[in-house]
């Protein structure tokens, strides 16, 4: 089932403008929650509200697992007031997991189980990390299709990237040892076949691993599913996001004939040269030290404004 069908069976007959001038299409850690504490802030829950209530769409596209989107940002928003009838959706785990709520709650969680990570494998990875990593990360249990691990809150950043690298390693070797093709960045290490399905894929508080097919690209082609599935084609997108992955989401729609501007919050790992407009903290005039959530919640209110009161 598609993630339109899969909509259209779950919540019908709710409907915004059919054709919005903007739809958003927001990376989660960094640009709404911060990568420090995990939460998002109430002044960005209340503009998120605002946009969604104006009919602009909302669309979340994450590595995170449906579990944390419930926790931290749908009910913070269904507390926060969204519009009775107001669909929000959260494309999860980078394009495997997807769900939308309303102010009445979250609807059915879909997994894609053709992306999800080998059992047995997870399984290994549960047990490595308890045995040799747990003082400076966990297992995220609350995934359903990847496999991930993340950083302790009150672990210094440096200290935790030094040790990544390890369990990166580590991950790397356990993923040869049960047979499968890997790569992590510019390693490949392919199957007997001379394949590779999975990614080791770090960021700066946590390791994902996961299909080489799940992407923000295919987070990018369920969310314009979903709107499809309501009527609703946008006139333009923002995506928001603060690695270069993220960019993946701007690459998809721009390659589908959709106009898009994609918002860059950390843009110090550089800008790549792309054929749409990228936008920094800078084209609001505030200092490149406004990076993360605080510049995300900066283009928040900002588009917010544009529509008025």
């Amino acid at each position: 089932m598609t993630a339109s069908e899969s909509l259209a069976v779950s919540m019908p007959g709710v409907r915004l403008p059919s054709s919005p001038p903007l739809a958003l299409l927001l990376d989660v850690d960094g640009p709404v929650a911060s990568p420090l504490t995990r939460d998002v802030k109430p002044e960005i829950v209340a503009d998120l509200v605002a946009l969604a209530a104006a009919g602009i769409p909302v669309i979340f596209n994450t590595g995170r697992s449906d579990a944390f989107i419930r926790e931290q940002v749908m009910e913070p928003m269904i507390e926060a007031g969204i519009p009775a009838g107001t669909i929000i959706h959260a494309v999860c785990e980078k394009g495997a997991v997807w769900f939308s709520y309303t102010s009445a709650g979250p609807g059915p969680i879909h997994v894609d189980r053709e992306l999800a990570v080998p059992a047995a494998y997870g399984d290994d990875i549960r047990r490595m990390v308890a045995e040799d990593y747990a003082a400076h990360m966990f297992f995220d249990e609350t995934k359903r299709a990847m496999v991930s691990v993340e950083q302790h809150i009150e672990v210094p950043g440096a200290d935790y990237l030094a040790e990544q690298k390890l369990f990166d390693a580590d991950a790397m070797e356990l993923m040869t040892r049960h047979g499968l093709g890997v790569v992590r960045l510019d390693h490949h290490a392919p199957n007997s076949d001379d394949e590779v399905d999975y990614r080791v894929d770090p960021t700066i508080i946590s390791t994902d691993i996961e299909s080489v097919r799940l992407g923000k690209d295919l987070g990018a082609s369920r969310a314009v599913e979903l709107l499809a599935a309501q009527g609703i084609t946008p006139a333009a997108w923002r995506t928001v996001g603060d690695s270069r992955t993220d960019y993946a989401m701007a690459d998809w729609l721009h390659h589908n004939d959709h106009a898009v501007k994609h918002v860059d919050v950390r843009p110090a790992d550089g800008i790549p040269d792309k054929p749409y407009p990228v936008l920094t903290a800078g084209d609001l005039g505030l200092e490149a030290s406004v990076i993360h959530d605080d510049a995300g919640g900066a283009f928040l209110r900002s588009w917010r404004e544009e529509l008025g009161p």
